[in-house]
């Protein structure tokens, strides 16, 4: 298994070594879905959905008795709000477009010959299974989501129960329960998109593909976390930089002038490059792991993956699913 340095390295080397192809991606598939998110946090502050989903979880964190006073709580709850609120407006774009630009990537990076561009046919073979693994990834989400803000909840009614209820006390355990819900979605985010990858390769989707990303996942957390650090926050970057430049400029002339509308659609389409840069990475790291597939040649059965080696292997190929 490579370090994260030279994951990085092999990945950025494997997208300018395809450069024409990869941004031929981002231009045409990942753009759609890249202007999707990023014009739907413009609309959120004035949306009506966003008003509601944002009563009703603060309905919802005061029936279960969070002090929803504090800061944590009115900053979680503000970006819950925008986090379900931003991913309904660009569902369509998600399950289309996006999936598609990473079918194409993976199925680009797979090939024996990385230079042969894929075939549509190839290519849509693969969107059934992200798609459905992409449906799963949502159902993991959810549950992490739902697990944290139990222990949360549990957490507070116990310091309640015993009149430790104090602001210092809750000033420690919400800098706690931040700490543990940064944790638990930066793991469920690379498990989901390693499973993304792994769906794509073995044209399997589900659950499955999520349970497998997970035992594959373990003693490399810190490599995959460090991996994928640079692009999520690359695209972070971009989300602030078109608040910043397009929707602050459009407040303060109150015009949407020609220039803002280039400046935005190069905002948007160095966002979509940063998607197809995180798809390439995690396929990357997908294939540097099964490089590294030798080393249960001794066993004759690899346990992270269930998967007998066979002939296959020594062809590259990668050998079928055959169950746990």
């Amino acid at each position: 298994m490579e370090d994260s340095r030279k994951l990085l390295r092999r990945s950025v080397y494997s997208f300018l070594q395809n450069y024409q192809f990869f941004t031929s991606i981002a231009a045409v598939l990942a753009f759609p879905y890249a202007i999707s998110v990023l014009l739907s946090q413009t609309v959120l502050p004035s949306s009506s959905l966003f008003s509601s989903a944002f009563d009703h979880f603060r309905a919802l964190f005061d029936a279960a008795g969070f002090p929803i006073s504090s800061k944590f709580f009115s900053i979680l709850i503000q970006k819950l709000s925008q986090t379900v609120v931003s991913s309904i407006y660009s569902l369509p774009f998600s399950l289309t477009f996006l999936l598609i630009s990473k079918a194409c990537v993976i199925q680009a990076l797979n090939q024996q010959k990385p230079s042969l561009e894929p075939s549509f046919s190839s290519i849509m073979s693969l969107f059934n299974p992200l798609l459905v693994t992409h449906v799963c990834n949502s159902f993991v989400f959810v549950s992490v989501n739902a697990t944290v803000f139990f222990l949360l909840f549990f957490a507070f009614n116990c310091l309640q129960g015993f009149g430790f209820f104090s602001p210092n006390w809750i000033m420690w355990v919400s800098v706690f329960g931040a700490f543990l819900y940064s944790i638990a979605i930066a793991k469920a985010i690379i498990i989901c998109n390693l499973a993304s990858v792994l769906s794509g390769m073995e044209r399997k989707g589900g659950f499955m593909s999520i349970l497998k990303a997970w035992v594959l996942i373990q003693g490399r957390s810190a490599t995959a976390l460090l991996v994928a650090l640079p692009f999520n926050m690359g695209m972070a970057g971009i989300e602030a930089l078109f608040q910043y430049r397009i929707v602050g400029g459009y407040h303060s002339r109150e015009r949407l002038g020609v220039w803002m509308v280039v400046e935005g659609m190069f905002v948007a389409y160095l966002y979509s490059v940063f998607v197809v840069l995180d798809a390439i990475v995690n396929t990357m790291f997908f294939k540097s792991y099964r490089m590294g597939y030798g080393m249960c040649l001794e066993r004759k059965r690899c346990v992270c993956c269930w998967m007998d080696v066979g002939e296959k292997e020594s062809e590259g190929g990668w050998p079928p699913l055959e169950g746990p």
